[in-house]
Parts: structure tokens; sequence; C-alpha cells
């Protein structure tokens, strides 16, 4: 009987456990889709990785690089807004070899929202043009997952 219980116990504990690995898996593979269209200077597939309406994106400059900036325009801003549509142009009409790069990913979902995330560098021509910290918000649709808002630091 003892056999028999811990048997149902581990079996009930298993399956949340792999619904959260499935959901974990499904998020990296978005986060993977999304670098390897930046390399492609794929905007259409990048923006299909959005919620096509509504959202947020911003940028913010840290310390260093902002009074950099405030040195060479007083008019400069720490806090920059743009939108997803904004980037996917920039990455399909780019002139140069652009990537980014993401180092310790970090997934938190319940299975319905999430948040990743993670450190990057941004590269141009292979130099490392910014780097920082990225997050983004995502919600789960009939489609699959979809960013939602996305803020990251800017260091240069």
């Amino acid at each position: 009987m003892r056999a028999l219980f811990s048997l149902f116990l581990a079996l009930c504990l298993a399956g949340p456990a792999h619904a959260a690995n499935a959901e974990d898996a499904a998020i990296r593979q978005l986060v993977q889709q999304f670098q390897t269209a930046i390399v492609a200077r794929d905007g259409k597939t990048l923006g299909s990785l959005f919620v096509q309406e509504g959202g947020s994106w911003w940028s913010v400059l840290d310390e260093p690089t902002y009074a950099a900036a405030k040195a060479r325009n007083p008019a400069a801003q720490r806090l920059e807004p743009s939108t997803w549509q904004a980037f996917a142009e920039f990455v399909a009409h780019s002139a140069r070899p652009i990537e980014e790069r993401f180092y310790d990913v970090r997934v938190r979902t319940n299975g319905t929202v999430a948040s990743v995330w993670f450190d990057f560098d941004f590269l141009a021509d292979g130099k490392v043009t910014n780097r920082g910290s990225e997050t983004w918000q995502l919600v789960r649709t009939d489609d699959g997952w979809k960013i939602v808002a996305m803020l990251y630091s800017v260091h240069q």
C-alpha cells in the first residue's frame, strides 16, 4: 500500500513539473527565435513574436552613459520610448550585420504570464555597440507565447 501511495504522489508531483518545463522550453524557443531573426535581419519574423496591439518598449541609459550623453547634448533623455515596430524596421533595413547575444537567461512563468531576464551585448559589424540587462513581459496567447513589453538598460 505504501509503495502505491508513493507512486501516486510521485505522479501527482511530476505533472506540474513537466508542464512548467514545457512552458520554460517554449519561452526559451521564443528567445532563440528573437536572436535568429536579428541575425537574419528578418523584421517580419521578429514582429510576429510580439502582441500586435499595445505593448511597451523602453531603453534606460545607465549613469555613465547618461552623463556622457548629457555632455554631448544637454537635452539628452535617460529614458527613451520606442516600439517593437521601430526595432523590426531597424533590423530589417540594417546595412550592417547585427546580432544580440544573451547571457544568463532566466524565465519565470505561471503558464499564463511570464518574465524573461538576461544580460546582453548588441553587436554591429561584430563589434559590441552597447550592453546591459533586458527584461521581457510575456503572455500566453492562442498562438503561443508573445512579448507584450520590453525594458532594457544601455551601458556603452
